[in-house]
């Protein structure tokens, strides 16, 4: 009881301050909603359907705008894209407002998550979606895998006008960030289409699959290519190793992340830059939320 006062305080607070007509009455029915079981609702987000008209797919996104969005009407913002929205659209909404809570740290931003397609699981999505081939991983060899181009052809053609269109963006300042499979993606998207965002963040990414094919399409790319217009960070944790730990993974994924950044490094593109770090006692679950704020902090921090 003592717990669900202090929230009906908070909350009649937070309407007094924001609709002080009407805050008593939107805060008895927030409180009799919230006792009646309903779902927890994330305020300030919206929810947009942008279905897949090439592969028939119903796919959402989910958008939170910066504070200042709508008293600056005449800003344009840079938009972070984020894969694997239903876990990671919330954490990055939080760390965003958390680390500027003492000052800007990190620059405002319009964030997007990408959702995975209505009526399929995660795993079914995210496996087909995310991976550049259809060789998928054994353990996994039933699923369908290797639609990630189709996929990225409908950011392109679908999401990114979508996006553009209702919000007042920076189209030059456009980040996609992707954590494990959508590291994978990330990194397709940049040795296919790098001009789609200006920043790829690759956080503990999936760069074993298929016999490491992501290697081979970074090397088709340097075969035909002078540069590489990019800003690049990518992050891992330290368990990411083969070990006894439970922790530990059956591939060296950190080995995989500091090839890639060696050979990207070796081109000597004028207009690439590669960061990465690798974050002690994390493993492949744990590291997603430190990750994500060394990923803010690196690819959109705050303008002087």
């Amino acid at each position: 009881m003592r717990a669900f006062g202090l929230v009906a305080v908070l909350v009649t607070g937070l309407l007094v301050s924001a609709c002080s007509n009407q805050a008593d009455a939107q805060a008895t029915q927030l409180q009799s909603a919230s006792a009646d079981g309903s779902p927890y609702v994330l305020q300030g987000t919206q929810v947009w359907a942008v279905p897949d008209p090439a592969s028939g797919r119903d796919y959402e996104i989910f958008v939170s705008l910066p504070a200042s969005y709508a008293t600056s009407p005449n800003r344009r913002y840079p938009v972070l894209y984020v894969t694997d929205a239903d876990y990671a659209f919330p954490i990055i909404r939080q760390i965003a407002r958390r680390v500027n809570l003492n000052g800007p740290v990190v620059e405002e931003f319009i964030l997007v998550g990408l959702s995975y397609s209505k009526g399929d699981s995660p795993i079914v999505s995210r496996n087909r979606d995310y991976t550049p081939t259809p060789n998928g991983p054994r353990n996994a060899s039933s699923m369908l895998h290797g639609e990630g181009p189709a996929y990225q052809t409908y950011l392109k053609t679908q999401v990114l006008p979508f996006v553009e269109e209702r919000f007042r963006t920076d189209p030059a300042h456009r980040v996609l960030l992707g954590h494990s499979y959508g590291g994978l993606l990330g990194a397709q998207i940049m040795f296919t289409d790098p001009g789609l965002f200006r920043a790829y963040v690759m956080g503990s990414p999936s760069f074993w699959f298929d016999k490491r094919h992501i290697m081979t399409m970074e090397a088709a790319y340097a075969r035909t290519h002078r540069d590489l217009a990019a800003d690049v960070f990518m992050y891992i944790g330290a368990y990411e190793v083969p070990g006894d730990s439970e922790r530990n993974t059956d591939v060296d994924m950190v080995g995989d992340l500091r090839s890639m950044e060696r050979v990207l490094t070796s081109r000597d593109y004028p207009n690439l830059r590669v960061r990465s770090t690798v974050l002690e006692d994390e493993d492949h679950l744990t590291v997603a939320p430190v990750g994500f704020t060394r990923a803010l902090m690196a690819v959109l921090p705050a303008q002087p």
